[in-house]
């Protein structure tokens, strides 16, 4: 398409495609007042300046980045005051062992992971000795559900001990 002044002219499809948004996205823009050079009609395309439009952007993110800020000492007070509160509740969930750190949750997922990982691969050494001349195509499916089920049902009842656990069982002894 032609170009004018700064930015470039196009349609609501090329916009879209430029800023790697939905078609519903250049509608939404427009009802928030987006910049328009012609509106689409039938057998009229919508056009948009490039330059405009991605003015129109920046302009519309400082105004909601402002917006989020407190403007007032009481909106700030209000601010500290619930992050207070939420730092409190978390101290107390803490205390209650209500939470973990991310990277004790992440060592025993990784252990149970593990546990299931043994449990699954040592389902072909139980099969073969039940399956070994087997011919029926339901008994043998039924046998591999079943080894399937046990393994699952064993990493469920595994027990993750994290490492404070067991620096505890290790003093107990």
């Amino acid at each position: 398409m032609s170009t004018k002044g700064r930015g470039k002219v196009v349609n609501r499809g090329e916009l879209a495609e430029i800023h790697g948004v939905a078609l519903t996205t250049i509608d939404t823009w427009v009802r928030g007042n987006c910049p328009v050079l012609q509106r689409g009609a039938r057998g009229v395309e919508w056009s948009f300046n490039t330059a405009e439009v991605a003015r129109w952007r920046e302009d519309e993110r400082a105004r909601q980045a402002t917006a989020a800020a407190p403007t007032t000492r009481e909106e700030l007070d209000i601010r500290r005051a619930t992050a207070d509160t939420l730092r409190a509740e978390l101290e107390l969930a803490k205390a209650r062992d209500e939470v973990a750190p991310v990277a004790e949750f992440e060592k025993a997922t990784g252990r149970l992971m593990a546990a299931i990982r043994t449990n699954m691969l040592n389902i072909p050494q139980r099969a073969v000795l039940r399956l070994l001349g087997e011919k029926n195509e339901t008994a043998f499916k039924k046998v591999l559900r079943d080894e399937i089920a046990l393994a699952l049902e064993t990493s469920a009842d595994v027990e993750v001990m994290l490492d404070n656990d067991e620096e505890e069982q290790d003093n107990e002894e």
